[in-house]
């Protein structure tokens, strides 16, 4: 499985610039007028992982595969959007087909970008984007609690579309649901208000080391758990270097890594993700689950056939596995082990799977 992203925000403030920065690609529209975007562009994009490139040169692989995150740059949202305003209902559609929600929020001064709003304040443009997306539940919430709609709703979802709405008639927000309801039944629903989120305060160059007073306004409010301090135009300048040169100009500007490792390991939290590999002569393969997914689960995210006719997985663990310099060395040293069906994968683990056709 792979996951996919969505970045939010309002017009102007850095979305299409991060996207092509995390891309690495021109493909989405920087521009400095509103509604530059209005098709979501989609980049797909190898998760860097070291272990993989040492686990590749361990088993001598002729192919390398890394895991996969999408990015989605989604249009900028204005106030109003639930109600049509800035073509937003097109824009708050795309939103619902996305794992997690990156709000990209303006931090930065500048003369020559437009700001939609009089001044920055990236407090008061979260809000915005937040109320909007809870306005579209609400909308969305009422109209499948129609009488006309409300028989053809699965009884689970009937349930939290309930419960949601309640909360949301309350001012409350819709977190109690994630304590109650598996992520699964939560996503079938389709809020936009509960979906993971990761707040990027896009800032200017002088300010990625310790950020500035807007970044600290931010955090004070939201906290500083799911913020990344990013600046989306050093970060495509980053990209526009190749090797040493890359090197040098990070460590000039303090930076120990870019933005785009900072987001997947950030991403990977949030949602509850881990990697496992497989390794062999042919390829080895980086493969994205849940976290405490069992083992034949895990086997088939490769294929259905492994999940369905599973009948055990040898495991080795990474740090096991280059200690022993591979699949040989670690079975002769009894550092392999046969797990079944109720084997909880760990993170980093290579597996081998035994499974009936």
């Amino acid at each position: 499985m792979g996951f996919k992203c969505g970045i939010v925000g309002l017009p102007n403030v850095g979305k299409s610039t991060l996207f092509n920065a995390l891309t690495n690609s021109n493909k989405a529209q920087a521009e400095n007028f509103p509604f530059c975007t209005i098709d979501p562009n989609i980049g797909i994009v190898p998760v860097p992982d070291e272990r993989l490139d040492i686990l590749t040169e361990i088993s001598s692989s002729k192919k390398k595969i890394n895991a996969f995150i999408s990015f989605v740059d989604i249009a900028g949202l204005v106030k109003g959007a639930s109600k049509g305003e800035g073509l937003g209902n097109k824009f708050l559609s795309h939103i619902r087909e996305v794992d997690a929600v990156i709000h990209m929020i303006r931090c930065f001064d500048s003369d020559d970008i437009q700001n939609v709003n009089k001044n920055v304040d990236p407090v008061r443009d979260l809000e915005i984007i937040e109320t909007e997306m809870m306005l579209a539940d609400l909308d969305s919430i009422q109209k499948r609690l129609d009488k006309k709609n409300k028989k053809n709703i699965d009884e689970k979802h009937l349930k939290i579309l309930q419960i949601a709405l309640d909360c949301l008639n309350n001012n409350l927000g819709l977190s109690n649901l994630l304590n109650e309801f598996d992520t699964k039944s939560l996503n079938q629903v389709g809020l936009l208000s509960i979906k993971p989120k990761i707040f990027v305060c896009n800032v200017d160059e002088k300010s990625i080391q310790t950020g500035n007073n807007y970044t600290k306004a931010f955090i004070k409010k939201f906290g500083e758990e799911n913020t990344l301090i990013i600046s989306a135009d050093i970060e495509n300048q980053i990209n526009e270097l190749n090797g040493d040169e890359k090197k040098n100009y990070m460590s000039i500007l303090g930076m120990e890594e870019n933005g785009l490792n900072k987001l997947i390991r950030k991403g990977y939290k949030i949602l509850n993700l881990e990697t496992y590999f497989t390794s062999g002569p042919k390829e080895t393969r980086a493969w994205t689950i849940n976290k405490n997914c069992i083992a034949p689960k895990a086997a088939g995210e490769i294929h259905t056939d492994f999940e369905k006719g599973f009948i055990r997985a040898e495991a080795i663990s990474y740090n096991d596995f280059v200690k022993n310099k591979g699949w040989l060395n670690c079975k002769n040293n009894g550092k392999m082990r046969l797990e079944g069906k109720d084997y909880i994968v760990k993170d980093g683990d290579i597996l081998n799977f035994r499974f009936n056709t």
